[in-house]
């Protein structure tokens, strides 16, 4: 008859991938196996501890081995990085649509109304911060880390205060009707164009800063994700400060287009102004809690979608209304003028001189028996004010100024 031998210890060996510890109160040979923990393996038996697999590698499911880490990033090889992408260049392609159209139709007053240097202007920059997307989508390296955020925080400006200057010279433009104002004077040709060159110039200064101080770089995240390595790029408060300008001139824009906006309906692009603001700011407000939550390519994403929304919802308030009247209503691309069929007589009593940007035919009621008709052929802007006989025949009037051509 045979027999067992009694066993030497308490328990079995530990296996790979645990450890043993002791169990409090007892012999040596009384130990207990404790799996290793998160980052830690163990490739033999009885081992007392685990050690740490390198940075670039973590612990397979048995924690015997170690396997290198999955880098992770925004890459066009999967459905998030190319719907972003697909969209970013519809969004350009769209852009360039517009401005093809306004360069075909730049002689007509639906065009000349809006100031033509800044609309192309406003376009071009538009693409330019749409295409800045695809910068963002891709292998993070120092150089992209500086370009994607520099590039679209610099032509971004130069939209936003586009639109700026759009509002400025348009108010401008409305209450230097009046006789003796001395609003007249910042009315010109330099107007425009030195708010954007300013605006874009400060913001240059802070990129500048930005980079000069502390510029962004490619971060590797080896703790937010298990078994993976997040290469992302760490911005530092250079970005906030970047968006805080941008933010400041979409505040001014949308201030001054909403005080504006009960402005004659004939030239109502302060509404279309404040919509488009109105949109900038929900996705922007919205953006920066969403962007300090989230982690490695989704960041990328996250400003992305802010990039994309915000500047299609400027391109589709401030330029579709004007694409649908330029391609499907072209008995309205050459004069907004009221229809009319009685013949009326207009007595004009008086003629004002004086030189602005702009071109664009409107018409301003000052009382029931008199209006401004407002018309720039060039570069002039001719105020003629006209005596209305009847107090009820302002639409006549209307029309009888565009049939004479004035």
């Amino acid at each position: 008859m045979y027999r067992v031998p009694p066993q030497s210890v308490c328990t079995d060996s530990c296996p790979k991938g645990y450890r043993k510890v002791i169990q409090e109160g007892r012999k040596s040979c009384c130990y207990d196996c404790v799996l290793c923990s998160r980052e830690e393996i163990s490739n033999q038996t009885d081992m007392e501890k685990c050690w740490k697999c390198p940075e670039d590698q973590w612990p397979n499911k048995r924690k015997d081995k170690c396997l290198p880490r999955m880098i992770t990033y925004l890459t066009y090889q999967e459905i998030l990085g190319v719907s972003l992408a697909a969209v970013a260049v519809f969004f350009s392609l769209a852009s360039l649509f517009t401005l093809t159209t306004f360069i075909h139709y730049q002689n007509t007053s639906v065009v000349k109304s809006n100031n033509r240097n800044l609309s192309f202007l406003l376009l071009v920059s538009l693409t330019v911060t749409f295409l800045s997307c695809l910068v963002f989508i891709g292998l993070p390296g120092r150089f992209t880390c500086i370009v994607r955020q520099t590039l679209f925080g610099i032509t971004f400006t130069v939209c936003v205060s586009s639109i700026l200057a759009k509002t400025i010279i348009v108010v401008l433009a409305f209450h230097a009707t009046k006789p003796g104002s001395p609003l007249r004077r910042y009315l010109g040709k330099k107007l425009p164009s030195s708010i954007v060159a300013i605006c874009s110039s400060i913001q240059s200064l802070i990129c500048i800063t930005w980079i000069g101080i502390s510029p962004p770089y490619p971060f590797k995240d080896f703790y937010s994700e298990p078994g993976q390595i997040i290469i992302e790029c760490q911005e530092g408060l250079g970005l906030y400060f970047m968006l805080g300008f941008i933010g400041l001139l979409a505040k001014g824009s949308f201030i001054i287009a909403f005080l504006a906006r009960n402005l004659p309906d004939l030239y109502n692009e302060t509404r279309l102004i404040t919509f488009s603001m109105l949109i900038f700011f929900s996705v922007w407000i919205s953006f920066i809690p969403t962007y300090m939550s989230t982690k490695g390519k989704y960041m990328a994403a996250v400003e992305i979608f802010a990039i994309l929304f915000s500047g299609g919802g400027i391109l589709l308030c401030m330029f579709f209304p004007k694409c649908y009247i330029l391609l499907c209503k072209p008995e309205r691309k050459r004069k907004a003028c009221i229809t009319h069929s009685h013949p009326v007589k207009i007595l004009p009593t008086k003629i004002i001189q004086y030189y602005c940007p702009y071109y664009f035919l409107c018409f301003l009621p000052l009382s029931p028996r008199l209006c401004i008709v407002i018309q720039t052929p060039v570069s002039v802007f001719h105020f003629r004010i006209w005596h209305i006989l009847n107090s009820d025949s302002l639409p006549a009037v209307l029309s009888a100024v565009c049939r004479q051509g004035y």
